[in-house]
C-alpha cells in the first residue's frame, strides 16, 4: 500500500465545492476551484503542514468554471506544471467553458441563472497534456490519471493505488453537498450516457471510496445501486429523444 492521503480543500461553503491534496511522496492538487480562489487554495495547502511550493502537480479534472477557475493563479503561486486531457484544451486556452451549459435538473437550470458560471478565468497551457491513463509515478504519487469522459469529453479522475477515486464531477452529492452520501450528477453533463459508462467503469476497478467535486466521500456499493436505477432512466429519456448531449464538432 501507498499510503496516499487525500485531503479535501473546501473552495465553497463546507464541500459545495472541493479541490483536494493528495500526499504521496509529493503532494499533488487536484483541481483548482472557481477564479480567484488560488490564494485559498495555497493557504490550506499550507495550514496542512504542506509548502505548495513542492507540489509536484496541479491535476485539472475538466474544463468546468468550477474546477480550473484558479489553475493559472495557482501555477503562478506555486510553480507546478499543470495537467489537463487535451480533449477540454479549448477552455484551458480560453478561459471559457464550452457554452451552452446542459443541465441534468432542476440544480443545473437554477445554477444556469448565476453569472459567476459564466465568467472567464486566467487561461493556461497544460504542461502535462493528457490524452490517455497517465502514470503519476515521476510527480510522486503512487496512482493514475483516468479518463472519464462524459461530463465534458476531457473529464479525467485520479485513482490511487490505495483505491481512493478523485472523481471530479463523474458523480455528485444530492444539491450540490446539501444531503451527504447520496449520489446524484452533479448540475451539468455534456453526455449523460457517456458519464455514466465512464463512472461504471471506475466502480468495476473496485475503488474504496469516490471523494468528489461537490459533497463529501461518498460509498462506491451505494453509488453503484443508484447508477443502475439511472441508467434506466436515462435510457427511458434516450429512447424517447428527450436526452440533451453536446454534439461533437
Amino acid at each position: 500500500m501507498s499510503g496516499t492521503k487525500i485531503i479535501p480543500i473546501p473552495v465553497l461553503g463546507k464541500h459545495a465545492v472541493n479541490a483536494y491534496l493528495l500526499l504521496g511522496r509529493r503532494p499533488v492538487l487536484v483541481d483548482a476551484g472557481t477564479p480567484g480562489s488560488g490564494r485559498l487554495i495555497h493557504d490550506r495547502i499550507a495550514d496542512h503542514g504542506v509548502d505548495p511550493a513542492d507540489l509536484a502537480l496541479i491535476v485539472i479534472t475538466h474544463g468546468h468554471i468550477d474546477h480550473f477557475g484558479s489553475a493559472a493563479e495557482l501555477h503562478r503561486l506555486t510553480g507546478a506544471p499543470v495537467a489537463g486531457h487535451i480533449a477540454d484544451l479549448e477552455p484551458f486556452r480560453t478561459g471559457r467553458p464550452l457554452m451552452p451549459y446542459l443541465p441534468t435538473g432542476p440544480m443545473g437550470r437554477l445554477m444556469n441563472r448565476n453569472r459567476k458560471l459564466h465568467v472567464a478565468a486566467d487561461p493556461f497551457e497544460p504542461g502535462l497534456l493528457i490524452s490517455g491513463e497517465t502514470d503519476l509515478s515521476d510527480f510522486g504519487l503512487a496512482g493514475r490519471i483516468m479518463p472519464t469522459p462524459g461530463h465534458t469529453a476531457g473529464s479525467v479522475s485520479v485513482l490511487t493505488e490505495d483505491g481512493d477515486l478523485v472523481a471530479g464531477d463523474l458523480v455528485a452529492n444530492s444539491f450540490m453537498g446539501l444531503i451527504p452520501g447520496k449520489p446524484a450528477n452533479p448540475p451539468f453533463h455534456d453526455d449523460p450516457l457517456g458519464n455514466l459508462t465512464s463512472l461504471r467503469a471506475m466502480l468495476e476497478l473496485g475503488p474504496g471510496r469516490l471523494h468528489v467535486g461537490h459533497g463529501t466521500p461518498l460509498d462506491p456499493e451505494r453509488v453503484r445501486r443508484w447508477a443502475r436505477r439511472e441508467h434506466r432512466r436515462l435510457s427511458r429519456l434516450d429512447s424517447r429523444g428527450r436526452l440533451r448531449r453536446r454534439t461533437k464538432s
